[in-house]
C-alpha cells in the first residue's frame, strides 16, 4: 500500500495548481489532505476530475478554514470523524478509515499560534488525541499522518536555536506532545528508515524561504511499533511544488 498525505493550503488553489494529474502520477492507493479550506461538498466538486477514488472530507464550521480529507482506492470498512469531543470537533481536524489490518488517522493539529495564543489548549489537544489514538489501537494497528505542527528535534528545522521556545511549531511544551506520542509505542517511520537525514516539509512564503531551504519538518507519518516490519519506504518529497507543505509518504508492504 502507497501512502500520502499533504497539507496543500487549499484543495481548490491546489487543483489549479495540478493536483490531479499530479496524484495520478505518484499511484498512491491512499491520499490524506489536511488544510483543504473548503466545505465536504466544495472538496467534492473540486475533485470531479479524479477518478477511481472515494473521498471522505471533514470541514470546519468555519468556512474557507482547516479541513481534511482522505481520497482512497480501496474501500475502507468504515470511516469516522472528529474525536468525539466538541471543544475539538469544530475544525475538521481529524479522518479515520479502518482497513482490514490497520486504521489510518489524518489529522491537522492545531497551530499554537502568533504569541503561542494557543499553545494551552494545543497542549489539551495533544493530550486528548493520543488518548483518542490508544483508544483505537486496543482493537488493530494504527497509522497516524499529517500535519502535526510540530518540529521533533533540532534535525528537524534549519534554524532550531531561534525558534525554541519563542516559535509556535517549536516550543518544548510541542515537542513533549510529540514525545509522548513515541513513547507510546509510535513511530516515527521517516527518522526510523533516515535517522540521520535533514529533510524538510514546509516553507515560509517568507524571504525566499523554499529556495534558501530554511525549512521545517512539521508533516508525518507515524505508526504503531507492531508495523514497522511492514515499512518499506518513508519518503519525503520536497521537489513537489503547489503548497507551502510538500507531500510525505510511506509504502508498506502485505
Amino acid at each position: 500500500m502507497r501512502l500520502l498525505s499533504w497539507n496543500v493550503n487549499g484543495i481548490r488553489a491546489a487543483v489549479a495548481k495540478g493536483f490531479v494529474p499530479l496524484i495520478q502520477e505518484l499511484n498512491c492507493d491512499v491520499i490524506c489532505l489536511q488544510e483543504t479550506k473548503a466545505q465536504d461538498d466544495q472538496v467534492i466538486t473540486a475533485l470531479e476530475e479524479l477518478k477511481g477514488f472515494h473521498i471522505f472530507p471533514n470541514s470546519a464550521v468555519k468556512k474557507g478554514y482547516s479541513g481534511t480529507a482522505i481520497l482512497t482506492s480501496i474501500e475502507p470498512v468504515s470511516v469516522s470523524c472528529d474525536l468525539g469531543l466538541e471543544e475539538h470537533d469544530q475544525e475538521g481536524r481529524v479522518i479515520c478509515a479502518q482497513y482490514p489490518d490497520f486504521f489510518l488517522v489524518t489529522v491537522y493539529t492545531p497551530n499554537s499560534g502568533n504569541g503561542l495564543r494557543r499553545l494551552e489548549y494545543r497542549q489539551q489537544w495533544d493530550k486528548e488525541f493520543l488518548s483518542y489514538l490508544k483508544n483505537l489501537e486496543q482493537s488493530k494497528p494504527v497509522i497516524i499522518c499529517g500535519d502535526l505542527n510540530v518540529a521533533h528535534k533540532d534535525i528537524d528545522l534549519a534554524r532550531p536555536k531561534p525558534n525554541y521556545n519563542k516559535t509556535a511549531g517549536y516550543t518544548q511544551k510541542e515537542i513533549d506532545g510529540l514525545d509522548n506520542l513515541i513513547a507510546a509505542n509510535f513511530i516515527d517511520t521517516f527518522r526510523y528508515l533516515h535517522p540521520e537525514t535533514a529533510k524538510y516539509t514546509w516553507w515560509s512564503y517568507r524571504a525566499g524561504a523554499r529556495e534558501k531551504n530554511v525549512g521545517w519538518r512539521i508533516d508525518y507519518f507515524l505508526s504503531s511499533a507492531s508495523l514497522c516490519d511492514k515499512i518499506i519506504k518513508a519518503e519525503i518529497h520536497n521537489q513537489i511544488q503547489g503548497s507551502d507543505h510538500c507531500p510525505v509518504l510511506l509504502e508498506l508492504s502485505d
